[in-house]
């Protein structure tokens, strides 16, 4: 009887799963790597269409606020010297556009990411400002296809379409398809477009930690940008990544963003 009992339940989560809308899949995958405090230390390397390698180091601290609606994020450089202590801070709103402040030490100065700039590769990477966080879900028309494995993981098939041709501009394409693990609605894959719907970038996801596995929170460890239209890539690597909800809220400020 226990078992039957336990039988009927997981085919009834699986049948509560499948009925989902796609405004609702995209809503948990949003929520799955929302982490109630995230700290760490990443490596970037910068891989050109020779195959030569440029190697950063970053640390990185992030917060929730706003009942999980707001995350603010730091990221400093810390290596090579000549752009040590750069600095991006982002206040990333769930439905709304977000705030961004680039701090750079030659110029002693911060100044605001606008929306138009946010298409741009950040410091000198395949990935743009606006892919340092997830964009405004209200920015965009969903659409589900067809279920596809990625890595042996079945994962939900959306497509994201900017409302506007001005959300198309700010985030860099003009379509995007993203694949969800249908298990914990963590990205594994997406595909971008450019406005003339040729292909333009690929993301894919090489390793993912849970991080809070009270809340069923997680974070990718290993991402890779590769330019279709470029040949260059880049990677995005976590080496120390940590389940933080401590983290100072003085880090997420832009005073704090100029120290050194």
């Amino acid at each position: 009887m226990k078992y039957v009992l336990i039988v009927l339940v997981l085919l009834g989560a699986a049948f509560a799963q499948a009925d989902l809308s796609t405004e609702e899949i995209v809503e948990r995958a949003q929520t799955a790597i929302r982490v109630e405090g995230v700290r760490g230390v990443q490596t970037m390397i910068i891989i050109d269409d020779q195959g030569r390698e440029r190697v950063r180091k970053i640390a990185q601290v992030t917060k929730l606020y706003d009942n999980g609606n707001t995350e603010k994020r730091l990221i400093r450089f810390m290596e090579p010297a000549d752009i040590k202590g750069t600095a991006l801070l982002t206040f990333d709103y769930k439905n709304a556009s977000d705030d961004m402040w680039l701090y750079m030490p030659a110029l002693r100065k911060t100044r605001r990411i606008v929306s138009t700039e946010k298409a741009k590769n950040f410091m000198g990477s395949e990935f743009t400002y606006a892919d340092m966080t997830p964009p405004a879900l209200t920015d965009f028309t969903f659409n589900k296809l067809d279920d596809q494995m990625v890595n042996g993981v079945n994962c939900y098939q959306i497509e994201w379409i900017p409302k506007t041709d001005e959300i198309a501009d700010e985030n860099g394409f003009g379509r995007r398809i993203t694949f969800f693990g249908k298990e914990d609605f963590v990205i594994r894959k997406a595909i971008y477009f450019d406005i003339y719907d040729d292909l333009l970038k690929e993301l894919i996801i090489h390793e993912i930690k849970e991080l809070d596995p009270e809340n069923d929170r997680y974070r990718a460890m290993h991402m890779e940008m590769i330019n279709k239209q470029n040949g260059r890539r880049s990677v995005l690597k976590s080496e120390t990544l940590e389940f933080a909800p401590d983290v100072k809220d003085e880090y997420f400020t832009t005073r704090y963003l100029e120290r050194q």
